[in-house]
């Protein structure tokens, strides 16, 4: 799933191509995708692009005061055309979600924008508003971690009263806005903290030790991911992390074997050694297939 580093870069990407240039259509392929009807798909048609911004993990392409603003969920992606393709998009069984076709800029063709989708689970959202705060994901969202209000004492109040796992804390948009999965566990893995532990029970320290391991990752994993084409963003974020994704390697720190722990429909990843004390965490889902 894309996360606040790489929804960054994508906004940076897209903001120098698509500045300037004016809408020529927009064409829904899967229509599920598309959450609103009022202001219309095509009441983007002849809008010029002002701006591209982020919140949390939505991409916000402002139209002259119209907003497209997409979450592309688990598997969506964004490819940009430099040549826009003749035919219409029509709906089918591949992965395009949404094409937004645009004109030239300064000397330059026709260009296209395509939202995708990879497998069966259709949960790409693309709203057309003009306040992006009407998008309920949106109105919900918490602190971003990268804004300076984002102190080691707001994450304290966060976390204060949270009966919870700090995974789960450190993954709720209402709270914390645009980490996910993967980024997540890797700022456990950085704090040395053990997914599980009870968000509520952190002492001042362990509080300290996880808002600067989290701040810095993201800051690191966005300034790496700075001016790389939508194209490399992927790679770039798999290569970057050390323990998720990364189940039975190496940690890079200790040398111990990275584990998993399974959820219905996702997993986490953690090293024993330094988050655990060297002991597995139960995986619940394999617990109960073995009852």
């Amino acid at each position: 799933m894309p996360e606040l580093p790489e929804v960054e870069a994508l906004a940076a990407f897209l903001g120098e191509r698509l500045a300037g240039r004016t809408v020529r259509r927009a064409e829904p392929v899967a229509f599920s995708a598309l959450k609103t009807f009022d202001p219309p798909l095509d009441a983007l048609a002849g809008r010029t692009v002002t701006g591209v911004g982020r919140h949390g993990k939505f991409l916000d392409i402002d139209m002259d005061g119209v907003h497209l603003v997409v979450h592309l969920a688990r598997a969506g992606w964004v490819v940009w055309r430099e040549e826009a393709p003749s035919a219409r998009a029509r709906p089918g069984k591949g992965p395009l979600a949404l094409r937004v076709l645009l004109s030239g800029r300064d000397g330059e063709g026709d260009a296209a924008l395509d939202f995708t989708e990879a497998g069966t689970q259709k949960r790409l959202a693309a709203y057309v508003v003009s306040d992006p705060g009407a998008v309920p994901g949106v109105a919900r969202l918490g602190i971003d971690p990268l804004e300076a209000a984002f102190t080691s004492e707001a994450l304290a109040g966060l976390v204060a009263e949270r009966r919870a796992q700090i995974k789960g804390v450190l993954t709720d948009q209402a709270l914390i806005a645009g980490v996910g999965n993967a980024y997540s566990d890797e700022a456990l893995h950085r704090a040395g903290m053990s997914p599980f532990r009870n968000a509520s029970n952190l002492s001042p320290e362990e509080i300290e030790r996880l808002h600067r391991s989290l701040v810095e990752l993201l800051s690191d994993a966005v300034e790496r991911a700075r001016g790389l084409p939508a194209s490399g963003l992927k790679d770039d974020k798999r290569a970057g992390m050390q323990v998720h994704g990364r189940a039975g390697l190496p940690c890079p720190v200790c040398g111990d074997s990275v584990r998993s722990v399974s959820f219905a429909d996702r997993s986490l990843q953690y090293c024993p050694t330094c988050q655990t004390g060297g002991k597995p965490l139960a995986d619940r889902r394999l617990s109960r297939l073995l009852k």
